[in-house]
């Protein structure tokens, strides 16, 4: 099976939404990090940085 940003991307959002309903004083580090990942995907998208 291969992972693909199609597959990582909703399963970020995923995570993210839990935690922001557990503990929403998180919701600026939860934001962050979700950034970050899909900034990253993006970039590996284009870049290539991990094949």
């Amino acid at each position: 099976m291969t992972i693909t940003a199609a597959h990582i991307s909703p399963l970020v959002a995923l995570v993210a939404g839990i935690l922001i309903l557990i503990m929403p004083r998180l919701l600026n580090y939860v934001v962050a990090f979700y950034l970050i990942v899909v900034g990253l995907i993006g970039l590996n998208g284009i870049y290539h940085f991990v094949r």
